[in-house]
């Protein structure tokens, strides 16, 4: 516990140094391109078109989900995979593939992650405001059920952050670690409901896949943007979201704090 309190005030502390490095992050990631920060939208609303292609034309044959054309149901899980993937691959990296910075600058190591999760997060928040245009104009609409998209957003960001607390610090120390996470996000992207829907499987399968934190983040997603539910309709599988966070987070902490004297020896 105590650790956890030492991250967390670690993050509070260094908000402006947070916000500075993502935006440095951000920038010299876009440097060398003539479009600069459009290919944040111009790549996702690539993949959408041919996943919509091969899954709602071809395979769905243009059905429908729940009466939500499949277009704007896999927009929605697709935002959310967008940022989940780049941010838990990245941030799973981010102390040992910085070894320069953590050797010139005095700051918390804990805030490495953050940075990168951060400067994911306004490729996110670009690609929903695009999203939520394109619902405006091809008449999808938005409803009030908007108003708890910043909960599902801080509520991914922190289970990110915490997950990344355990993988940076375990690929700092292992870096077959890396690897790892990288094939289980590759298996993720399938047994998350982003491109299909698990209505057609046994019910005990379906009960399963809540387990899956993703599937809480998406489904959270798909209630705001296509205002199909309240965050408080399902109070048990809310709870059971949060402990998984709040116990990676002590997890992550008490690794993340043992560990990070001695990264430098590791690198």
């Amino acid at each position: 516990m105590k650790a956890m309190i030492m991250v967390l005030r670690e993050q509070i502390g260094s908000l402006y140094l947070i916000r500075r490095l993502s935006l440095y992050e951000l920038k010299i990631s876009n440097n060398s391109n003539h479009l600069g920060m459009l290919w944040e939208v111009i790549n996702p609303l690539i993949q959408l078109s041919i996943y919509w292609f091969v899954f709602g034309f071809g395979i769905r044959g243009g059905k429908g989900v729940e009466g939500v054309p499949f277009i704007y149901w896999l927009s929605v899980g697709l935002l959310v995979w967008f940022f989940l993937n780049p941010a838990v691959l990245q941030s799973s990296k981010a102390i040992y593939t910085r070894i320069a910075l953590i050797s010139k600058i005095n700051f918390p190591m804990s805030v490495i992650p953050s940075y990168v999760i951060a400067s994911q997060l306004y490729q996110h928040l670009i690609l929903t405001g695009v999203v939520m245009i394109g619902f405006l104009f091809t008449g999808r609409g938005i409803s009030l059920h908007l108003l708890q998209l910043p909960y599902y957003t801080f509520a991914m960001v922190m289970m990110i952050f915490a997950l990344s607390l355990i993988t940076s610090t375990l690929a700092t120390v292992v870096r077959d670690v890396q690897m790892i996470v990288q094939s289980v996000m590759r298996m993720m992207m399938y047994v998350t409901p982003i491109l299909w829907t698990p209505d057609k499987l046994p019910h005990a399968v379906q009960k399963l896949l809540l387990l899956n934190p993703f599937y809480y983040i998406v489904e959270g997603y798909r209630q705001a943007l296509l205002g199909t539910g309240w965050f408080y309709q399902h109070l048990h599988y809310m709870l059971y979201f949060w402990a998984l966070v709040l116990l990676l987070l002590l997890v992550g902490s008490a690794l993340h704090v043992k560990f990070r004297k001695q990264f430098v020896d590791y690198l």
